[in-house]
């Protein structure tokens, strides 16, 4: 697989640890992110829906196949052309959560909704922010590749919580190579950054 392809998971991990090294940075990580997704798809849920499913859960709500869904259909299908294994989980994840966030939506209604989710973004991604300026010491993945850090973020700390917990590889000899491109990238930026600063 060509190194710069969208579906290199070695890759764009490496470049995602480049950023996530500091282990209270990366702790922060894991507790806000997912959040930061949920809550997105909450107010997704309110986009105009496309099918209208058999009504489940509260009140007379369904679950619609609105943008919501087809955001979270998104980053399940991408996760799972990452690495089946892995990825499978998080789909289910992504699906869950999409689920999770219609009826939550159904409950709260807009006018509670969207400042429930102003208040969890706001406050997931200032825990993020400061994990970056205070621990990591280096500007979010975000400001180099939106797209990409925005993309896989979830995704790598489920496959970080797998690996800790469980010792999870894609292939033999994953971690070791994403933490030696991970080293060099982190090298790149120190020399650099001390460049800059002479």
């Amino acid at each position: 697989m060509a190194k710069n392809s969208l579906l290199d998971l070695e890759t764009h991990f490496a470049f995602y640890g480049a950023y996530h090294s500091n282990p209270v940075n990366i702790l922060l990580h894991t507790i806000f992110v997912w959040p930061i997704f949920f809550t997105t798809l909450i107010l997704f849920s309110f986009t105009p829906p496309i099918y209208q499913i058999t009504p489940i859960g509260f009140s007379d709500h369904g679950l619609l196949l609105n943008f919501g869904f087809f955001f979270a259909l998104t980053y399940a299908l991408f996760y799972l052309c990452l690495d089946k294994r892995a990825g499978a989980l998080a789909a289910f994840l992504c699906l869950g959560c999409w689920v999770g966030a219609s009826f939550a939506a159904a409950r709260l209604g807009f006018s509670l909704a969207w400042k429930v989710v102003l208040a969890a973004q706001l406050f997931c991604w200032t825990g993020q922010f400061l994990g970056h300026g205070i621990f990591e010491k280096r500007a979010p993945a975000l400001l180099d590749n939106l797209i990409q850090a925005i993309l896989t973020a979830p995704f790598f700390v489920l496959l970080e919580l797998l690996q800790i917990f469980f010792g999870y590889e894609p292939y033999p000899g994953f971690h070791k190579s994403v933490k030696a491109k991970a080293d060099a990238e982190i090298k790149e930026w120190q020399d650099k950054k001390l460049k800059k600063s002479s």
